[in-house]
Order: C-alpha cells, then structure tokens, then sequence
C-alpha cells in the first residue's frame, strides 16, 4: 500500500460522477492541485491545514469525466526537488526501486502508479518533474506543450515554466487521461484553443513508427551514466527495427539551459512565494510591533531548506543591480534554447534522449549536494524553456534492475506525435 512508500500527504477520496470516459478509475492528484474542500499543502508545513475553496479545472474535468481521486500525492515542497526528499511530510520510496529516490517533484504521483496503488495521476512538471519520476519508477509521463492544459488552481512556483500533465502505466492510458485535462479555460488566459491538438489523443497511441524520422541530440547524451547510454540505445534500437530511422542533431545552447532555467525559475518563485507571509496564506509569525519580524518568523518557521534557498537566489536575480547580469541574460538564453530545438525539429519528426543522465539515486544521496541535484535535471529543463512537448517513456532496465525512461519532444502541439512514437515502446 502507498503508507509503505509514503506516497500520500492526504487520503481524503473524491467521487467522480457515475459516466464519463474516466468511469471506474482512480486518479490520484498531486498535493500543488486545488481540490475543494481537501487539503492541499504542496508538501510544506507553512500550508498545513489550508483547505481551498475551489477546484483546479483539471480536477473539475477528472471527476466530470468520472474518475476517482483517492488522495493528494506527496512532493517535494512546492515542487523545488528532483527527489520527492525535500516534503515537510517525508520522503517518498520508489516502489520500483527500493532504497531509491522516486524523483521529483511529482515522485508521489508516479509512486502510486507504479505501485499499482492509483490507475492514473496527475503531476505537474517545471522543469522535468512528471518525466523524471516517470523515468524513476518505469511508467509513462507526459509534459504537455505550454498552454495546452489549464494551470487555473495550480499552486505556482514558476509560471512561464510548468504545466499539470499525467503519469500512468502505459502510453495510451496517459493520453486518454490528456485528453480529459486538455483544452482551453476561461480562467487561464494563457491556455491556447490549437485545432485539433485535444481531440483523438488516445487514438494517436497504435505505435505506428514506420518513416518516422528521430533526430538524437548528442549533447543530452554524451555525459550520461554508462549504464543509461547503453538502454537508452537499446529503446532506438526497438524504434528502428519498428520502422523507424535516426540521425544526429546538434542544441548547442542546452549547455547553459540548466543555468537559464534555475536563473528564470528561481527568479519567479521568489516572486510567487512572496504571498506566504503568515498573514494572506501560511502559518503566522505571531506579532509583537514589527511586521518584518513577523513575516520572517513565517517564513523561517513554515518554509524548508531547499524552498529557502531557492527563493534567496531567486530575489538575488532579481535585485538592482543583477537583473541585466542575470535574469535578462537567462531570457536571452532561453530564447536560444527554443531557437535550436524549433532548427532540430525542421529536420526531424521527434527528438530523443535519455530522460535522466542517471539512474534513480539512492535515498539520501543527494540531499547535501544542491548542485548535484541541479545537473540531474540537464535533459529535461531545456524542453520547459522552449515550451514544448515530452514524453517519458520506460527504455528498460540497468543491469542492476534500475528503471530508465526514454524522452521524446516533439513540436509545438506535437502530443499525438508524441503519443504515436512512446506507444511502439509502452
């Protein structure tokens, strides 16, 4: 059971109606999603006991479309984590992987599922964290193309970065669950109406690859642990005796995307979490005649280590005097990240790399090294910068029986692409 693993912050179960192309299955919710009238604290003790009024349109189209949600899935607080170790409430085992880290920041959603525990979930990834948990705990997660699903009641940490999407045991179970969340919503003005990119989703996934072109950027390869290469060459391997080819592309900028990336992400968490103060949101500070005192008993009190950390670099970025010298030079990469990916993609169908440079850590190996946690996330930040579509699939196994996921990224509103190649392996 997920007590085990630790996979839940709340097990409060919400009821679905009684049709919908969702009927009879549980879809757990990660703990950063409104759910009216259940708790939601993003895995820190400063919302401990906040119950929202409201729910996130995602989960208004879950339970429309008949799913169960049978809990909030635990995370690392505020989604600032590769881990699933950072939560107020406790790390997450892999149940696929034991001793081993889930990843994160969705490493609770992805933990039910591959547990058998949840049939669906929903994540949300920032930077890598519904695809880095997926490729952790050998199941499937798909981060959407940036406005394709509502972020409306989505607790945001970095908003021109992240995006809610599903994790689930096969490639077309999370189509089917995209298909749901997918589309535009009146109260998220950065949803986008693209035609045909919500509908026949599900279908896309009958793992036709025959002429699809692959393009393999070597510099989200080479580096990688040994063991990952070699799985990951096996998963092209399968693709090609499938039908389809592969040919090498250079991303020249992905060198200085995961520099951009926590420069950009950092930058607009200091900014989002500025309204934790004890007095809008968060525990109180208590008040004895000075209100900087106050809020930074707050903040001291209800914020972890990472989420601390986090927020100083991000105000620093931001401060006079280094905006030029950091966040604007952080667009500028930006721009030329997504730059190279949309040259990339001219000459190829879908773009492939190993989710992670490395398999899943063990339990605590990481913790004391920021900066090592930070690297891990070099192959996924950079398609979060471009705003365009991944998938993680599961490639195999190292040869010490360690989950490693495949990604594919595709075009812009390219998910059935997407979809189409990941179902010819999962």
């Amino acid at each position: 059971m997920a007590t085990e693993y630790n996979a839940y912050i709340s097990d409060e179960t919400i009821e679905g109606a009684d049709e919908g192309p969702l009927a009879g299955q549980t879809v757990a919710v990660k703990d950063n999603i409104s759910t009216k009238g259940v708790q939601t604290t993003c895995g820190s003790s400063m919302l401990a006991g906040y119950v929202p009024p409201y729910d996130a349109t995602v989960v208004e189209r879950l339970t429309a479309a008949g799913a169960t949600v049978p809990g909030k899935t635990n995370m690392d607080e505020f989604g600032m984590g590769t881990t699933t170790e950072t939560s107020a409430y406790g790390p997450v085992e892999n149940p696929a992987a034991p001793g081993h880290v889930p990843g994160g920041s969705s490493g609770g959603s992805a933990a039910v599922v591959a547990a058998g525990d949840a049939d669906m979930a929903l994540g949300t990834d920032t930077g890598g964290s519904i695809r880095c948990p997926a490729a952790f705990c050998g199941v499937v997660g798909i981060k959407p193309t940036y406005g394709l699903v509502s972020r409306y009641g989505l607790v945001a940490y970095a908003n021109s970065l992240e995006q809610i999407g599903p994790i689930a045991p096969t490639v077309e179970e999370a189509a089917e669950l995209l298909e749901v969340i997918a589309g535009p919503d009146e109260h998220d003005a950065t949803t986008r109406d693209h035609e045909g990119a919500t509908e026949g989703l599900a279908d896309a996934a009958d793992g036709d690859v025959d002429g699809l072109s692959i393009g393999v950027p070597t510099e989200l390869v080479d580096g990688a642990d040994e063991a990952v290469v070699e799985t990951f060459w096996d998963a092209i391997d399968e693709l090609e005796a499938q039908g389809a080819s592969y040919h090498e592309v250079d991303l020249p900028s992905v060198e200085h995307a995961v520099e951009a990336y926590y420069v950009i992400a950092m930058s607009e968490a200091s900014s989002n979490l500025a309204r934790f103060d004890g007095v809008r949101y968060g525990q109180s500070g208590g008040y004895e005649g000075n209100w900087n005192e106050s809020f930074a008993n707050a903040r001291e009190d209800g914020f972890g280590e990472e989420v601390k950390r986090r927020v100083l670099l991000g105000t620093y970025a931001l401060s006079a005097g280094y905006h030029d010298k950091y966040y604007k030079k952080a667009q500028d990469a930006r721009a030329w990240v997504k730059q190279d990916f949309d040259s990339a993609l001219d000459e190829a169908d879908v773009l492939a790399s190993p989710t992670m440079p490395i398999p899943p850590m063990e339990m605590g190996e990481s913790l004391d090294d920021p900066l090592t946690m930070y690297l891990a996330d070099a192959n996924t930040t950079p398609v979060n910068l471009a705003n365009l579509p991944a998938i993680s699939v599961p490639a195999g196994e190292t040869d010490d029986g360690l989950p490693v996921g495949l990604q594919l990224v595709g075009p812009a509103f390219g998910e059935k692409q997407l979809i189409r190649a990941g179902s010819a392996l999962a």
